[in-house]
């Protein structure tokens, strides 16, 4: 398999199941927003501030558009806005197998709550931004995704033995 593309709201565990993915495939890992956090030399939501979600979302493309001829047999996980860009989701499932990490409102705002390092959900009004986000980006999700799978409830073990049968599929 060229490579699996974990998308999916922010908390949803793109990070963490990707790195036990990874390792358990022998994998390189590849978290864009890392990426672009060591290419900019600044945080993401110091890029925010400074120069815009657009410019960041432009980020995200080029990088996207460089990977498809430097990446390979890597686990990637990409930025909760990343697939929003119909351009991103194409780019994505040319990459590889594409896995829509999909968690529950609930699940989101427990993951979320103290994390402070998210600009999409700086200011307060964390669970009206957390529906409103999550109900704009469900579709852009779904339309990337060759797979769905739920994180509620499941631990990274389980997650990933559901991943391996669904992948196993996709090939």
């Amino acid at each position: 398999m060229k490579n699996i593309i974990l998308i999916g709201f922010m908390g949803a565990g793109k990070t963490t199941v990707g790195r036990f993915l990874a390792w358990e495939k022998k994998m390189k890992f590849v978290d864009t927003d890392e990426r672009i956090v060591l290419e900019q030399g600044m945080e993401i939501p110091d890029i925010f501030a400074q120069k815009g979600e657009g410019f960041f979302r432009d980020l995200e493309t080029e990088l996207l558009t460089r990977m498809q001829e430097d990446t390979c047999d890597a686990v990637i996980s990409v930025g909760g806005g990343m697939p929003v860009r119909k351009q991103n989701r194409a780019l994505l499932r040319s990459l590889g197998c594409v896995i829509y990490l999909s968690a529950s409102k609930q699940t989101i705002l427990e993951r979320v709550r103290n994390d402070g390092s998210r600009p999409m959900l700086a200011g307060g009004g964390l669970k009206e931004k957390v529906e409103r986000l999550m109900r704009e980006r469900e579709g852009f999700y779904r339309r990337a995704a060759h797979i769905d799978v739920t994180t509620d409830g499941r631990s990274v073990r389980q997650v990933l033995k559901i991943i391996e049968q669904e992948t196993r599929r996709f090939r």
